[in-house]
Parts: C-alpha cells; sequence; structure tokens
C-alpha cells in the first residue's frame, strides 16, 4: 500500500463526502431563499453569514498554502460579511460556487507530485497541507452543523 495515496485519498473523502454526518453541501440544498438571512432569536448570525464565514476561511487557508506572500483578512471581521442577508440569488450562488472550487483545487494541492503533506511551509508557524487540510474539513464540519441547527429552528430541515 502507498500511504502518501491512501493518505490522501482519505484527506479527499473527508472535504468532499458525508461519513458521520451531513455534508455541506446537503446542509444548504433546498434552503428556501427568504431564510438565508434570518438570524433566528439568540443566535448571532444566519445561515447566509455561516456560509460566507465558510467560504471566507478556506479561501484563506487555500491561499496561505499555496503563496508565501499571501496575507489573511484582519481578525474577525475579515472572516465575516458585513450583512446578514445575500445581496441576490447570484451571490449566494456565486458563494457555494467558490466553495466547492476551492474545495477542488485545495485537493490539487494535495494531489500534486512534489507535494510532502506533512513538510512545514517555508513560511508561517510550522502549518503543512496535511494540517490545512484537516482545518478546512474540521472547519466546515462545524459551521455545517450550525446551519443544520438553523435549519431546524426556521423549520426548514427534514
Amino acid at each position: 500500500m502507498n500511504i502518501k495515496k491512501e493518505i490522501i485519498k482519505t484527506l479527499k473523502d473527508l472535504l468532499l463526502k458525508a461519513h458521520a454526518h451531513v455534508s455541506f453541501a446537503e446542509a444548504v440544498k433546498g434552503l428556501p431563499a427568504e431564510l438565508r438571512g434570518v438570524v433566528p432569536d439568540g443566535l448571532p448570525y444566519s445561515i447566509w453569514q455561516l456560509v460566507e464565514h465558510i467560504r471566507i476561511t478556506q479561501a484563506d487557508i487555500l491561499e496561505f498554502s499555496r503563496d508565501a506572500d499571501y496575507k489573511s483578512p484582519r481578525w474577525p471581521e475579515g472572516y465575516w460579511p458585513k450583512t446578514a442577508v445575500p445581496a441576490n440569488d447570484h451571490v449566494w450562488q456565486k458563494s457555494l460556487d467558490q466553495i466547492k472550487a476551492d474545495t477542488h483545487a485545495f485537493i490539487e494541492l494535495l494531489e500534486a507530485p512534489e507535494a510532502d503533506l506533512f513538510q512545514p511551509f517555508p513560511y508561517g508557524d510550522g502549518q503543512h497541507l496535511f494540517r490545512e487540510a484537516v482545518l478546512i474539513a474540521d472547519h466546515t464540519s462545524y459551521h455545517t452543523g450550525e446551519i443544520i441547527a438553523i435549519r431546524r429552528l426556521l423549520n426548514a430541515w427534514k
């Protein structure tokens, strides 16, 4: 067995598939447009804000992983959208499409022949591709659970 190939396959599965939980794509599928920007009582954000936060954070991790000169947004304001509601359907779909595209772009980094999954980047403070892949999966999974919880509160989940 080629250990590197198995690790990459496992990371791809973690990033792309639902195993013990609902996938991000499933969590946002069929969400009525009028509920995207609703902030339920007692919660700090809408589903739109969570989707955009996932997009922004994943894009940040991707760019950090492939560009030593990349500068991350300012925390926390640079990682959250300014409004609770997406401007329109196009903006909503563009965010979903970007999350999918960036996931695949990160997988390309993992699959690059020269990729060393555990070699720390020559910049940063010890990050490497394996860690960043797990970080994307963990972060997305965490907020996907919140999306489902909000959908349940809004009576918009199975």
